[in-house]
């Protein structure tokens, strides 16, 4: 299930404020490596696409992997760009959408929260997980039974 606006908040927060502290960057980079289907706010989801995509950087044009700007003036202009030209992130972003980036999001986000937030970002629930077993049984079965009408 997708982080809800709470969670989806803090850890928007956690982005933009904590990326010059050495012990999160590469929690950072890996949230930031994470698809944006795990944000369930749809304003939410713009931010996080303006900063992945925002705080991409090519290390080279060879075979370097693509990474991310983490930490120094570069992230802070993404960051205050964002902040003070939110139509940058997206047309229908407002300033109060934006207001809470660069903030600490408190005490109560450690790496505990943080590990807690991934499991979050990636867990399914029950009835999906059910209704997508369904689904692949009745695709399995529509399979066998044009199989066997074929050889017949």
């Amino acid at each position: 299930m997708p982080l809800d606006a709470v969670l989806g908040k803090q850890m928007l927060q956690l982005i933009t404020s904590r990326y010059d502290d050495r012990h999160w960057r590469k929690r950072i980079e890996k949230t930031l490596s994470l698809p944006q289907s795990g944000v369930m706010d749809p304003i939410q989801q713009q931010i996080f696409m303006y900063l992945k995509h925002d705080l991409k950087a090519y290390k080279s044009r060879r075979a370097d992997p693509d990474s991310w700007i983490i930490g120094g003036y570069a992230t802070k202009e993404v960051i205050n760009r964002a902040k003070f030209q939110p139509q940058l992130v997206g047309a229908s972003i407002k300033n109060e959408d934006v207001a809470f980036l660069g903030t600490d999001p408190g005490e109560d986000v450690t790496e505990a929260w943080w590990e807690e937030m991934l499991v979050q970002w990636f867990d399914v629930p029950e009835e999906e997980k059910t209704a997508e077993k369904k689904k692949e049984s009745q695709d399995a079965d529509s399979d066998s039974h044009s199989i066997i009408q074929t050889k017949a």
